[in-house]
């Protein structure tokens, strides 16, 4: 595809999420089996090389959730919530299933009921939508009382009654010991045992569901705090009194660590976690992590719920220089079920790697979906940029940069300035441009003024500056 391209419309890309991640073979291998396996990783390596998309391709290969977890009340001690842990359709969530009644058309339910549930019109008896106010066959009003009196424009309060008042449709009517509900544009019928049956069911099974079955198996948390790593009991200001306030188990919120259950827990830069780093250790070696009322002034001290399950696979990101703020116990657990990947920042500056970047930039443009698409003298630049950058950067005589955030923006700003300038494609002057514009502060004070020290020296606010100095600001 790299040596008969015109534009990059023509470059497919793979469905496969591992496959779209470049120049980092070795480390996406590495990720297939650790995914395989429930392996975690900690990926090391500057900003912008992959870590968060390894991170997210790894999930994909990841078994859909089999597991939902709920915390019960606890009669008996209402601050120790119990928790119940479900798999597929349990067999309470069948029992309620069964117990829901059967959908019917609107025709074959009672006419009080078809009127009440706003399916039936009162003028004509013509059958309709419920969420059609206004009858389609006589245009009158489905809601509106037919007692209403020419005169009712005279009579205050019965204006508010019949005009201003709650409309008449309701949601749940009784006609002759049977319920009929409104579900959508069908009605659900419950007889008198159903749904005492239902109510039992429901008293029985006082339960907040923290973790639902259907559920992302990728969580992030970066910079996290606490309470959104650990989970927290919010406070209730009537200290969970029985009438007044909120029963504890209502008051449960789950950790990043709790959601992740089943998943992926992916956390960049995890040396900014500092001592929190020993509760994800806890949390990686029990596969289980309470969840407990973390203010001291909370009525939601007291409450504690132990054993919630947090089974994830930890996928942890770090710069090279922060490897050592990371605590020895949680690095050796990682190896220790586990694998170390030092990323790569540059690739060899070959024809199948060019062919990578081209997939790269196809990507990015249909990603943003704002700009448009590249021609072949563009693509051709773009290569360029990234042969220059591994060279000024990583000081690699003869590669390509694999540090794709960076190349992510070059690619927008081109796609930006050829929108302002009306062009179709993204051409080389474009790419040219955005080059330039598109250096970091401390490359452009290097052009402007020849070095850096020589620009601290020129600035307003610093010391020793000479009027000289800002002859070239323009």
């Amino acid at each position: 595809v790299f040596e008969t391209f015109a534009t990059t419309t023509e470059v497919p890309i793979p469905c496969n999420p591992l496959e779209q991640i470049i120049g980092q073979e070795d480390a996406v291998k590495i990720a297939l089996v650790a995914a395989r396996q429930h392996r975690h990783l900690l990926l090391i390596g500057p900003p912008g090389t992959g870590k968060s998309m390894l991170a997210q391709a790894a999930a994909a290969y990841l078994p859909k959730p089999q597991q939902e977890v709920s915390v019960l009340h606890n009669p008996e001690t209402p601050e120790r919530p119990v928790v119940e842990i479900r798999t597929g359709e349990g067999d309470a969530r069948q029992n309620f299933k069964q117990l829901q009644g059967k959908l019917v058309r609107p025709d074959a339910v009672p006419l009080e009921a078809a009127e009440k549930l706003g399916f039936r019109c009162r003028k004509c008896g013509r059958l309709s939508q419920a969420s059609q106010r206004a009858c389609p066959a006589c245009n009158a009003d489905k809601f509106t009382k037919l007692d209403a009196s020419p005169f009712i424009d005279l009579d205050a309060s019965r204006f508010i009654a019949n005009y201003l008042g709650e409309p008449e449709r309701k949601d749940r009517v009784k006609v002759n010991d049977i319920t009929y509900e409104r579900h959508g544009e069908q009605v659900r019928v419950l007889d008198q045992t159903t749904l005492q049956k239902l109510e039992a069911l429901k008293r029985k099974n006082l339960r907040k569901t923290i973790i639902p079955l259907e559920r992302k198996n990728f969580v992030a948390t970066t910079g996290a705090s606490e309470t959104e790593l650990l989970g927290d009991v919010r406070h209730d200001p009537y200290g969970g009194h029985a009438t007044l306030g909120t029963q504890p188990y209502l008051r449960v919120v789950p950790g990043a660590v709790h959601e992740a259950h089943e998943g992926v827990l992916f956390i960049d830069e995890v040396s900014t976690l500092a001592s929190l780093q020993r509760h994800l250790l806890t949390a990686i070696q029990e596969k289980t992590f309470p969840i407990a009322g973390r203010n001291p002034h909370s009525a939601g001290a007291s409450v504690k719920v132990d054993g919630v399950p947090c089974d994830f696979m930890l996928v942890a990101a770090s710069n090279i220089n922060d490897l050592q703020y990371i605590m020895p116990p949680l690095r050796s657990r990682i190896v220790g079920n586990g694998y170390e990947l030092l990323l790569d920042t540059s690739m060899p500056d070959t024809l199948s790697n060019r062919a990578q970047l081209l997939q790269f930039t196809a990507q990015e443009i249909r990603k943003d979906n704002r700009i448009p698409h590249a021609d072949r003298n563009a693509v051709e630049a773009i290569i360029e940029e990234a042969r220059r950058r591994a060279k000024a950067i990583d000081g690699a005589e003869g590669s390509l940069t694999l540090r794709l955030r960076e190349m992510s923006g070059l690619i927008r700003l081109a796609g930006d300035i050829a929108l302002v300038d009306g062009k179709e494609l993204i051409d080389e002057a474009s790419v040219r441009l955005a080059s330039k514009r598109g250096r970091n502060a401390e490359e452009q004070l290097k052009e402007r003024y020849g070095s850096l020290y020589k620009a601290s020296q020129g600035d307003v606010g610093g010391a020793g500056g000479k009027p000289g100095d800002f002859k070239e600001i323009s």
